[in-house]
């Protein structure tokens, strides 16, 4: 019974220790896109967002905490600027693509292509 309590302890350390040490926030997103840019894990997408390339390393965790920044962004300035939606995530993904530097992934008629 008390080696069984032990063994349930440890497995719920360890899992609950590793959901902590998966999460990221959007600081560290941040600082780990260039990276994961660089890696070719994670590229531009003509919609204003980010796309995954490759899996690898935390690419879908940075990807998700930086579109959601992005998308809470693009609606403020749709909301301020009476534009719809769609209108400023394209202007946002066509800048992203045309900054993105050579050798750098970027998605052109639904296809990956490095620039």
């Amino acid at each position: 019974m008390r080696k069984t309590t032990y063994l349930i302890c440890g497995l719920l350390a360890l899992l609950l220790g590793s959901g902590v040490a998966m999460a990221m926030n959007l600081n560290e997103a941040m600082s780990a896109l260039p990276a994961a840019k660089s890696a070719g894990q994670l590229g531009e997408q003509p919609n204003g967002y980010l796309g995954v390339v490759s899996n690898g390393g935390d690419a879908a965790e940075i990807a998700r905490q930086i579109n959601a920044a992005r998308k809470a962004e693009y609606q403020k300035v749709a909301r301020d600027n009476g534009v719809a939606l769609s209108d400023v995530e394209l202007i946002a993904g066509q800048k992203a693509i045309d900054r993105t530097p050579r050798g750098q992934y970027i998605q052109v008629n639904g296809q990956w292509t490095k620039k």
